[in-house]
């Protein structure tokens, strides 16, 4: 496949910088839409809820693991967006797009039972201190499986967020709770509606949230994350990998998490 994906646009480009987000509608190719779709299926079934437990639980969504750069069939995809994010990132050269994970983000309904916790809201946050980095710049890319309407939990982000610094961790709290102000300054955007294949991106700085998902079925949803290449370990504890044998500010491995080219 010659191109797994589309360049990101000059007004694209523009509104990432403005608002610390971009839509990216129509931006990866139908076959490897399906083919996402198809694995995650196939992983966690048609429900969305069938995948063993990870260690690390929350209530957003469920999660399972695509095999990431080892994936040959899933490796292009990424490398393309890799490419798009160093235009993102806008770092000096030889700074490059540095791969920290992919996954599914799988909101299951709220109205069932889950087994895996997945169906709960999505409480306002920023990505940038769950990385146990030691510098922002990275970047999350969030592909739409399926059509997916607001009702089913889809990507609300607080516009311009991105300039305000790190606010803190709040795996179980709000960003709002503590910084209301936000809303001051940052108008709401979103919920989204999404077309199967539309992406939206955004820097790990941006306030961002979702809903529950209303619906009777889960949310298909892909994401990958990355950071630009000079980025080390913070010291604090990692959820993304392992730190055995890590001191304070080494750099982050390239064989665990690869420049993507």
């Amino acid at each position: 496949m010659d191109h797994p994906c589309r360049d990101i646009t000059d007004a694209e480009l523009a509104q990432y910088r403005e608002k610390g987000w971009a839509r990216l509608p129509g931006f990866v190719h139908p076959d490897l839409v399906d083919y996402l779709l198809a694995l995650g299926k196939e992983q966690m079934g048609e429900g969305g809820d069938s995948n063993p437990p990870l260690p690390i639980t929350q209530p957003y969504f469920n999660i399972a693991m695509t095999g990431g750069p080892a994936n040959p069939k899933l490796r292009p995809l990424l490398d393309n967006l890799g490419r798009n994010a160093r235009q993102l990132m806008r770092r000096r050269a030889g700074i490059e797009a540095k791969y920290y994970c992919d996954n599914y983000v799988v909101k299951l309904p709220a109205g069932k039972a889950s087994k895996h916790e997945g169906n709960g809201a999505t409480s306002w946050h920023q990505d940038y201190t769950n990385w146990a980095v030691d510098r922002s710049g990275g970047l999350g890319f969030w592909l739409a499986l399926t059509d997916i309407a607001p009702e089913a939990g889809t990507m609300s982000f607080l516009d311009g967020s991105h300039r305000h610094g790190s606010m803190g961790n709040y795996r179980a709290g709000d960003i709002l709770e503590d910084f209301p102000e936000l809303l001051e300054e940052c108008p709401v955007t979103g919920p989204l509606t999404y077309r199967t294949g539309d992406m939206t991106v955004h820097s790990n700085m941006v306030v961002h949230g979702a809903g529950e998902n209303q619906t009777d079925h889960p949310r298909w949803a892909w994401s990958l994350l990355i950071n630009p290449s000079d980025v080390r370990w913070d010291g604090s504890p990692a959820e993304g990998f392992d730190t055995s044998g890590m001191e304070w500010l080494d750099p982050i491995d390239d064989e665990r998490f690869p420049i993507l080219r």
